[in-house]
């Protein structure tokens, strides 16, 4: 029998695995409504100012400084600049213009008087000719105005390389006239769920029949780390079936993931039709998740956890997770020491990931037992605790590691 890996030698395995397509992905111009979660491949550099042109900050009134700072004052409106107004516009010299915020501020004026600060006596049948507004307090030159390229000049940099696009990066851009955005093709990966008992969350449950929960935890799971779901589909356990399957998604994939059917029992129809064509399939020395396997078909490699869903979270956790959210420039889960607020049991020889969740005053505790099968109580769990090798007991206030889900 073939001893079991390591957790880290298998996570090595999986490393080398996916580095041939991982240093594949190449850039793509993408539209930027598309490009949230992308990573920018270079620099990019504005081919505007901003603001565009020089407008007022607020509602109100432009005027020269010089012509209010004897306030209170009262002035002859000449005019309304609504945002969006094309036309240049002077200021006369001793008058006040009536201005939106973002209108181009006309020439002369340099300052805006808030609304607030002021009150509008309109002309004849409350139109704005003839109009009065009185100025309540001075302001000086360059208030409540936007001078042009005070927040970016053309030919600075809006965005350097690695920059993976949040709400705020795509804002800048689109302000900046950007339509396009070259980035890092996202990785594309494949999921195919295995076994005759898998249904639909829309068909109707028999006897010996179950809900396919990994199919859904591991299309979510790809997308939470910044990778995008290709295909996430099922197989029953024949073999022609699975191959078609697979055939189908490894064609629309980088890399596909499967779950079950890597075990040493009857049925295992991954292992079955993979291992004939040089996939390698064995057992890592770690509970959940012990049964493991590695192929690469057709140039795309595929990494097959076991069904159980417990077992499939944590193998994507453990080996995935991190590879994923490092090629989408996402920052790494974080890991800490906590202290046990109860006793620990381990198996002999097995690197143990059991379920725990944080409290404030930096203990863990067990949400439930370490069968892989409690999918309920993953649920409630928000750390993995992490169990060394060696270690078959740890007590009360004893320290462990966590890893944050």
């Amino acid at each position: 029998m073939t001893p079991a890996v390591t957790v880290e030698e298998h996570a090595r395995r999986i490393e080398q695995l996916l580095a041939p397509v991982i240093e594949s992905l190449g850039a793509e111009p993408v539209p930027l409504a598309s490009a949230l979660g992308c990573l920018t491949v270079a620099n990019i550099r504005s081919d505007v100012d901003l603001p565009l042109f020089r407008n007022s900050q607020m509602d109100g009134f432009a005027v020269r400084a010089i012509d209010v700072a004897s306030a209170p004052i009262a002035l002859e409106v000449t005019g309304d600049i609504p945002a969006g107004h094309a036309a240049p516009v002077a200021l006369i010299a001793g008058t006040a213009l009536r201005i939106m915020t973002g209108a181009p501020m006309p020439t002369g004026a340099d300052t805006v008087i808030p609304v607030e600060d002021t009150e509008l006596v309109l002309g004849r049948d409350d139109a704005l000719e003839g109009a009065i507004v009185t100025v309540a307090r001075a302001r000086s030159a360059g208030e409540f105005v936007r001078e042009r390229g005070s927040d970016l000049r053309r030919g600075d940099l809006l965005l350097p390389a690695g920059t993976r696009l949040a709400p705020r990066h795509l804002a800048a851009l689109a302000a900046a006239g950007v339509s396009h955005v070259d980035v890092r093709r996202r990785l594309r990966v494949g999921v195919i769920t295995t076994g005759a008992e898998l249904v639909a969350d829309d068909e109707e449950l028999a006897l010996g029949r179950i809900f396919d929960a990994n199919r859904i935890a591991l299309a979510a799971g790809i997308a939470e780390t910044g990778a995008i779901v290709s295909i996430a589909t099922s197989s029953d356990d024949d073999p022609v079936t699975f191959r078609r399957v697979l055939d189908e998604v490894i064609g629309a994939s980088d890399l596909v993931i499967t779950s079950g059917g890597v075990s040493k029992g009857a049925f295992e129809v991954v292992r079955e039709v993979l291992e004939p064509l040089g996939a390698s399939v064995g057992s890592v020395a770690m509970q959940p998740g012990g049964p493991q396997g590695t192929a690469v078909v057709d140039s795309v490699p595929v990494v097959c956890f076991p069904g159980n869903p417990v077992s499939t979270q944590v193998s994507f956790a453990v080996f995935l997770a991190p590879i994923l959210r490092r090629v989408a420039g996402l920052p790494a889960r974080s890991a800490e020491t906590r202290t046990l607020a109860s006793p620990v049991q381990s198996v002999a020889g097995k690197r143990q990931f059991l379920r725990g969740v944080a409290s404030d005053d930096g203990t863990v505790a067990l949400v439930s037992g370490p069968s892989s099968h409690l999918v309920a109580a993953m649920a409630r769990a928000d750390v993995l605790i992490d169990i060394p090798v060696e270690t078959t007991r740890l007590e009360a206030g004893e320290s462990v590691a966590v890893w944050m889900l």
